[in-house]
């Protein structure tokens, strides 16, 4: 069942990667346009709700990446037992808070919460 459900969370991730992209769009083409569209961004990704979302945008990237190595681990042939399967499974999302929380908290202890 938790293999199942982190099978349908991989590709909830990578959908929502794609969608992240356009996030990563918006602030390179405000980048080029100059000052205020650059603030504008700023704004927004240092808003509540942007960093939400660019927290949203770490754990899926965090955990589709995860998610692919378990299955290279697959096509390599190993984890198919019930017991590993679902150990494999808990450690993707186990793994993925994890370091979506460690990523988050060293990213303020060295740049700041400005």
């Amino acid at each position: 069942m938790l293999t199942m459900m982190m099978s349908i969370a991989h590709r909830i991730t990578g959908a929502a990667l794609y969608f992240a992209m356009l996030l990563l769009a918006w602030w390179l083409m405000a980048t080029a346009s100059g000052p205020n569209a650059y603030a504008t961004v700023q704004w927004f990704m240092g808003s509540v709700i942007g960093r939400f979302v660019l927290f949203l945008c770490t754990w899926a990237l965090l955990h589709h990446l995860l998610g692919g190595i378990r299955h290279l681990i697959w096509d390599l042939g190993y984890g198919f037992e019930p017991n590993e399967r679902e150990w494999l499974a808990r450690a993707t999302l186990i793994g993925s808070i994890g370091l979506t929380l460690i990523l988050w908290i060293v990213g303020y202890m060295v740049v700041g919460a400005s």
